[in-house]
């Protein structure tokens, strides 16, 4: 997907004749230290037998840059920034960019008038790059931020036909995978407590959960799931309220890490046992699952692999702005402990 100059030959192609990745054709482009020589005569080669020539115009900006990247979070729910999934991720995306001699800042658009606002400050060349988090359904800014040609990666994506460059994790294979550990261990009434359904994560989840039940061959009751908004609370509240409705539910598949802490302790507030009575799983394997009681089964989303690559191809775009659009999808693994 995306644009690219007819005829011409790519800085891919010419890393795929070279038998090297893009950062190492754009270092030897650039005469960067750090490159073997051999290495540097074949990227050279290689180039002249293409006939690859540089974005020069891009090239001559690069004394311009600001070496700034903006993360911007849009999340319009102050509450959620105190989730560990933000605290993570932005660690992890920090740690990517030590190397690079790059400053990351934190940013917040949550209204249009924000939305403006930021697009302005980044087209006025203050940034280098945009990093999205939490980027719900029906968001214009990645858009904006594209028709403005910034270099922008987005974590996860607004729905399956998003086109802006993003690195997502298989949430629907993580989820499909807790619901069949669920299964194949005899439980049987499995509800879920999801995301906040504007946004494409929760429903891969919950498509993951509909997936695992029609494999086994059980109908799929709307009554066995409730939404919550990822929050220890939100986890809390329907774990509450899948009780009421389903008192015999032998297991849980909940969002995210968090939001199984709270369903814990609304089962341990009900007297059921976990996870003799009620399994317990959760997603995505923050540190907490370790020290939760019992300690939290849960998926595994590689954070600190998908922040890396956030970083790779933000600079890839910020190098050569004129390659296609590219989309990151990280295998999910399930981390089985005492809840399930």
């Amino acid at each position: 997907m995306g644009r690219r100059r007819p005829g011409a030959p790519t800085l891919e192609e010419v890393a795929a004749r070279a038998g090297v990745g893009r950062g190492t054709v754009s270092r030897v482009i650039n005469n960067a230290a750090g490159v073997k020589e051999s290495t540097r005569e074949a990227v050279q080669r290689a180039i002249q037998e293409l006939g690859y020539v540089p974005n020069l115009a891009a090239r001559s900006l690069a004394g311009r840059r600001t070496d700034a990247v903006a993360l911007v979070l849009t999340e319009p729910d102050w509450r959620v920034f105190a989730e560990p999934f933000f605290s993570e991720i932005v660690g992890s995306l920090g740690d990517a960019l030590t190397d690079t001699g790059m400053q990351l800042m934190l940013t917040l658009v949550r209204s249009d008038t924000e939305r403006k606002r930021f697009l302005e400050y980044a087209r006025g060349g203050r940034v280098d790059g945009v990093l999205l988090l939490s980027v719900h359904a029906g968001d214009r800014l990645p858009d904006m931020l594209a028709e403005a040609r910034l270099p922008t990666v987005m974590l996860g994506r607004r729905s399956g036909d998003e086109y802006v460059s993003y690195v997502d994790a298989d949430n629907v294979g993580g989820a499909r995978s807790a619901v069949s550990h669920l299964l194949a261990r005899g439980r049987r009434a499995i509800a879920t407590i999801a995301g906040p359904l504007d946004m494409y994560v929760a429903q891969c989840r919950l498509r993951g959960y509909q997936d695992a039940l029609a494999l086994a061959g059980l109908p799929y009751e709307e009554s066995l799931v409730v939404e919550g908004d990822f929050t220890e609370e939100s986890g809390r509240r329907a774990m509450v309220e899948l009780l009421e409705r389903h008192p015999e539910i032998d297991g849980v598949l909940a969002a995210s890490d968090t939001t199984a802490v709270g369903a814990l302790h609304a089962l341990r507030a009900a007297g059921r046992r976990v996870p003799q009575d009620v399994a317990v799983i959760g997603f995505d394997d923050f540190p907490l699952a370790q020290r939760t009681e019992p300690r939290l089964t849960t998926v595994r989303q590689p954070l600190e692999e998908m922040g890396r690559a956030m970083i790779r191809l933000l600079m890839e775009d910020m190098e050569e702005p004129s390659v296609a659009y590219r989309h990151v999808i990280l295998r999910t693994e399930l981390q089985v402990r005492e809840s399930a």
